[in-house]
Order: structure tokens, then sequence, then C-alpha cells
């Protein structure tokens, strides 16, 4: 064999072996995974992960017998990691079956009720969470819920005790006049905002001492809310006709309420994904001087988010009113569900659907709560620690993504 050949050869075998070409569809696969890594889903699904994991520690530190142990540590650590992880285990056992599924229930009527009990907390939330989700679209912050609730409730309350009408006409009525009576106090902070500039946070939270102030005197007056002869801020009970009729018979409370609430989530939906207006609101929050540039009227749209932002929080005004506590109207008729559908729509990005689970896990927590606390004698704040949790994790993406090293979402 030649010299030349021989070199030949040594040089055809010495040539580095290509990497075979990823294919197209890998390409796509890739994207995908990152595309759901870097979601807005996974993040709320890893802010509640981390909520529960910091909850948990919570339990565990509030717990006598895991103190107790915790005295003798270094002699029996085991002792320690015991009493944790039944204070952990006995906690959010007590919150499945007080809010999912009764496991000690007979029968499946007491099995299922946790899950009616869910369902009816979760209903003034999604239909709360709607309205400040829908503002969040249009880049303002509607923090007004307490006050329009409020108004709503006070509209609806007095329809639903002062007129003798036929029960589904008298609910009607009562639904429409509470949910007018938000829409109004709603785009009252739409209509400042867009004729004099003032921003939605003030105006909506002076408006919500307003609201306060207001349904106070008024139910301090007989000759407006107040029950005749009663030395108590509170009004008339709601007849019966006004009262949403329950869903599934007496034995449980869910009511008409929860049914209207999903029914909303299918109303904003198609608002915000199938009309003109949808659009001009997605527009506006996302570029008001652009939208402005392309022939948009951002003022009235402003104003037209508000009103129906403020109609959708006066649903979940009727519902409490109507529907959950029919005994009469009262200045603690929001039960914090204005502050919590903030809440709510952050943890469901302002969408629709995510809104709906938010407002069903929310309504897991309130019904599950309870039941931590009766079982387990765990303080209910626990709950509301783990929910606040929930919404710094949420509010930080990039400290989601730094903890479970995700990858960050690429700018198209």
């Amino acid at each position: 064999m030649s010299t030349d050949e021989t070199d030949k050869g040594t040089t055809q075998t010495e040539e580095p072996v290509a990497a075979p070409e990823r294919s197209e569809d890998d390409h796509r696969w890739n994207d995908v995974l990152r595309e759901i890594a870097s979601g807005r889903t996974t993040t709320a699904v890893l802010s509640v992960f981390l909520a529960v994991v910091f909850g948990s520690l919570l339990i565990a530190a509030t717990d006598e017998s895991v103190r107790d142990a915790s005295k003798y540590f270094f002699a029996a650590p085991g002792d320690f990691f015991s009493a944790a992880w039944d204070a952990i285990w006995g906690a959010y056992t007590a919150l499945f079956r007080g809010s999912i599924w009764n496991t000690n229930g007979t029968d499946f009527q007491t099995n299922i009720r946790p899950l009616t009990e869910t369902c009816k907390f979760a209903a003034p939330l999604i239909a709360a969470g709607l309205g400040v989700g829908l503002a969040f679209r249009a880049a303002m912050f509607n923090i007004g819920g307490r006050g329009q609730m409020l108004m709503a409730g006070a509209g609806a309350g007095w329809v639903g005790y002062q007129f003798d009408l036929p029960a589904p006409l008298h609910l009607t009525l009562a639904i429409l006049v509470g949910m007018a009576a938000g829409a109004v106090w709603g785009g009252l902070a739409g209509f400042l905002k867009a004729r004099t500039g003032a921003h939605e946070v003030i105006l909506t939270i002076m408006l919500n001492y307003v609201a306060f102030y207001l349904l106070f005197y008024a139910l301090s007056e007989q000759s407006l809310l107040q029950a005749p002869g009663s030395l108590n801020p509170k009004s008339l009970p709601m007849k019966e006709s006004a009262t949403m009729p329950k869903l599934l018979g007496d034995r449980f409370n869910l009511h008409l309420g929860f049914l209207l609430a999903l029914v909303a989530v299918a109303v904003v939906w198609w608002i915000l994904n199938r009309s003109a207006l949808g659009f001009r609101i997605r527009a506006v929050g996302l570029n008001p001087n652009a939208a402005r540039a392309a022939g948009i009227n951002v003022g009235r749209t402003y104003t037209t988010v508000m009103l129906i932002a403020g109609a959708l929080v006066g649903l979940a005004g009727a519902n409490q009113v109507l529907g959950t506590v029919t005994s009469g109207i009262g200045v603690d008729l929001d039960a914090g569900i204005g502050f919590d559908a903030i809440t709510v729509a952050l943890l469901g990005r302002s969408r629709p659907l995510g809104i709906l689970g938010a407002g069903l896990l929310f309504g897991a927590f309130k019904a599950g709560g309870f039941a931590m606390q009766a079982s387990q004698n765990i303080p209910v704040d626990i709950v509301l620690v783990v929910q606040s949790l929930i919404v710094l994790f949420i509010a930080a993406p990039p400290l989601i993504q730094a903890i479970f090293r995700l990858p960050a979402k690429e700018a198209k």
C-alpha cells in the first residue's frame, strides 16, 4: 500500500461524524414544553404549591405537640418529625373533608355536602373576581369591590323585602336592581377617570368608604332601610319570593347564585374573546395611546368596563343578600369578598376560566378552613396566610422561575 493511500485512509477515518439534525417535530415539541414551563398557568400552580408548603410549616409551628417534641429534638428527632407530619396531614385531610368529600359520612348526601359548600362560597368570589379581572384586562385596578357589593346588596335587599311580587319576577327584579346599583357605583369611578384622569385606585378606595357610611346611615334610619322597631343596623329579612331557590333541596345550602356565576363566566368569556367590545378592552389594556391613535375612544371604554365590572361585583352582592344571608341587609354583607376577589382575579390571570378555577379553590379554602379549626384546633387564620402567600408568589413570577429553574418566557 502506498503512502498516499495510507494518508487518504487516515484522513477519511479522522473526519468527525456530524450529529443528526433535529427534526422540525423535535423543535416544535421543545417550543411547546418551554411554553408550558414558562407559562402563566404553571406559575400559578407552583405558586399554590409553594403557599401550601409554607402553610404546612406554619401549621407545624403552631401545633402544640410539635412544639413539645421540639424541646427534646436532639434526643428523639423522630418524635418531632412524626408530630409535624401528623399535624400537617391532619390539617389538610380536614381541609379536604370540609371542602370536597366528607370521608366520615354515612351516606352520599353527607359525603357530597362539603363540595356544595365550596360551590356556595365560590359563587360570589367568581362573580366579583370577574368584575376585578375584567377591569384588569383594561389596565384598571378595581379595588372598589366592597363598595360595589354594599350598594348592590342594599339595592337588591330593598327590593327583596319591600315589594310583593310573584316569585320569578320578584327575584329577577331584585337581582337586576342589585347589578344596576353595582354598575352605577363602579361606573362612577370609570367616568371620573375618563373625564378627569383621576386614578381609579384612589377613586375606588374612597368610594368604598362612601358606600359603607351611606349604608350604615341608611340602616340607622327606620325611614330608610332599618327594620321597624329595631335598634340594630339591619333591615327586614328577604321575602320568600325574592330568595334564591336551593339547587339540591333544603338539606344543602347551594343556591341559584352558583349557576348565575357560571353564566357570568360564559358571558365575560364571550365579551373578551368574541365581541368588538372585548377587542377594544384588550387594546386599551395593552396600550391606551396606541388604541387612541387607532380610533378607539379610551375614556368611553374605561367607563364601559367599570360599568360591566360593577354589575358583575353587584351580582356577588345580590348573591349574598338574596341567597346566602337572607335575614336582612347588614354593613358586613360583603364578608371580605370585595377584597378576596382581587386575589381570585390575580390567581386566575384575569381570564374567565382561570377565575372560575381560582374561585373554586378559594371557596374550598373557606369551606375547609372551618373544618380545620373545628377538628384539628388550627386557627382559621392559617388559611388566610396561605391565600396571602399565593398572592405573594403570583406577584413575583421571577421568584417562581428562579426557585424551580423554569425557563424565562421568550420575547416574540
